[in-house]
């Protein structure tokens, strides 16, 4: 499904077979007990998904990885996306293509070998090399080396003024030499993060020991005991009956009945969005796609099948990119909405979502009555996502519900902005291709400042939102599942990547 979670999960990356099953021994790692008290207690934690790639950095285990603090970056992010010193404790820019990083020094990996330039430039290119290439060099190519001990020039291809925020992306994490050797890539106990993956038992649990030589503030927590849980009502019944003390993405369905004590909802960077076919069909024409936006009501959503536990529509860009708001503009250059009796007289619509997000069927069924009120006759297609991608990407439905990151894998919307709705764009499913729009998007992508790239990405939003290719239906809220009276330091991350930290403890 088109999440940050999406695309690659379905590519098995190569990796030694006793990476599944990877016992960790070194002087870095605590094994701690399960009992205690206060810090001194395991963590016990239900990952909604299980490993696809033997926790290969490069496919979608990287986010795991990432939200179990195991693995580091040159850099992390904080709230409002901006890039801040992890693993490099500066950086520089140096003309348009290259940039300069200084490596930490007090940092160690894992197995005990010390980071350094070089170890940080043989990860940056193992990334650059890997086959697929991971999701967030898909659009770049980067040259890393070392100058020293501790410096790191890196080269882009095309100027890139969002590298910094680009490489705190989770496929991008710095390993040790060890973490080479052999077929594929092994982070067990290669990395840098406060927790050492120290087990991987297939798809059904893993167990992470503490990181005692970590360079920041030792964890809380002597140790992680995992279980990868799909199911997301089971995943809610352990933490009912705290067989587990966090659990990670509650089913909406399931959070009235664990109650405010249990659950946390909080803004997240997605957009539930219905894509309107531009180029064939009904919506190709612009007053039919007004007619549409005119019809639907997302506070209904938001009340009926969200529970409250999601925002009405604001725009592509909800409260999970907290400075959207002030930055908008009203759309620009929008259709006159066709009469409820031309709309009568249009031929049937397929409107189409997946199955994968539990709620997207029932939000789909909304939606249909809604646009069958406006006076539109629709047909409903619902399927797993797997079966739907390419149809839906050849723009073979007239409208498709779908729950879409609007920060992928820089931590800016200009990558989402470029990749669904310029007429290049590799994941336009409204088959959007208007020249005022690509104007914006580029204008945007070119620009180094923070607050003109902010602005400019929002003047393409309002000539997006103009075109009503997408009309925004909720911005969704994460549920995450732990007890506030017994858990402490769990991460709200609305960007997805982090969860557990060092800070996290029972007690």
């Amino acid at each position: 499904m088109p999440t940050s979670r999406s695309r690659s999960r379905r590519v098995a990356l190569p990796l030694a077979a006793a990476a599944l099953l990877v016992p960790v021994a070194t002087a870095c790692t605590s094994s701690g007990s399960s009992g205690g008290s206060g810090g001194d207690q395991r963590l016990k934690v239900a990952m909604a998904f299980p490993p696809a790639q033997a926790m290969s950095p490069y496919g979608d285990d990287a986010v795991t990885l990432s939200r179990l603090a195991v693995v580091e970056g040159l850099t992390r992010l904080d709230r409002d996306g901006e890039a801040k010193p992890a693993l490099a404790a500066s950086w520089k820019r140096d003309g348009d293509r290259a940039w300069e990083f200084t490596v930490r020094e007090d940092a160690v990996f894992q197995d005990g070998t010390k980071l350094d330039a070089a170890a940080v430039a043989r990860s940056l290119t193992a990334a650059q090399k890997a086959s697929p290439k991971p999701r967030v060099l898909s659009d770049t190519t980067l040259t890393a080396t070392a100058e020293g001990a501790d410096t790191v020039r890196i080269t882009m291809k095309e100027a890139d003024p969002l590298l910094p925020q680009r490489l705190a992306n989770p496929s991008l994490s710095v390993l040790s030499a060890a973490a080479y050797k052999g077929t594929g890539v092994n982070p067990a106990g290669h990395a840098t993060g406060p927790f050492t993956l120290a087990e991987v038992n297939g798809a059904v649990s893993a167990t992470l020991e503490r990181n005692d030589a970590y360079w920041g503030d030792r964890a809380k927590a002597p140790g992680v005991d995992v279980r990868f849980v799909a199911d997301g009502t089971a995943r809610a019944n352990a933490l009912r009956t705290k067989d587990v003390d966090v659990a990670e993405y509650v089913p909406i369905s399931q959070a009235s009945l664990l109650g405010d004590g249990l659950v946390h909802a909080f803004p997240s960077a997605r957009t539930n969005g219905l894509s309107l076919n531009t180029e064939r069909g009904v919506f190709a024409d612009p007053a039919m796609r007004a007619a549409a936006r005119e019809a639907i009501d997302s506070k209904a959503l938001v009340d009926g099948v969200y529970e409250g536990r999601a925002d009405t529509a604001r725009g592509l860009l909800g409260p999970g990119v907290p400075w959207a708001a002030d930055l908008r503009t009203a759309p620009t250059g929008r259709a006159k909405a066709a009469a409820p009796a031309e709309v009568k007289k249009t031929r049937e619509i397929v409107l189409a979502t997946y199955t994968n997000r539990p709620e997207l069927p029932e939000v789909a069924t909304v939606v249909q009555q809604q646009l069958e009120k406006r006076g539109f006759t629709v047909k409903q297609v619902v399927r797993d996502y797997a079966q739907m991608e390419a149809d839906a990407l050849a723009g073979k439905y007239d409208a498709f519900i779908q729950a879409r990151n609007t920060l992928l894998d820089t931590a800016d919307p200009v990558s989402y902005l470029a990749s669904d709705f310029t007429c290049d764009g590799s994941f336009n499913i409204t088959q959007l291709c208007a020249p005022p729009v690509d104007t914006a998007v580029d204008k945007a992508a070119a620009l180094a400042d923070t607050d003109a790239r902010h602005r400019a990405e929002m003047t393409a939003e309002a000539a997006i939102l103009g075109s009503d290719a997408l009309v925004p239906l909720v911005h969704e809220r994460f549920v995450q599942g732990y007890d506030d009276t017994r858990v402490r330091g769990v991460a709200l991350d609305p960007m997805e990547r982090t969860l557990i930290t060092a800070d996290t403890r029972v007690g």
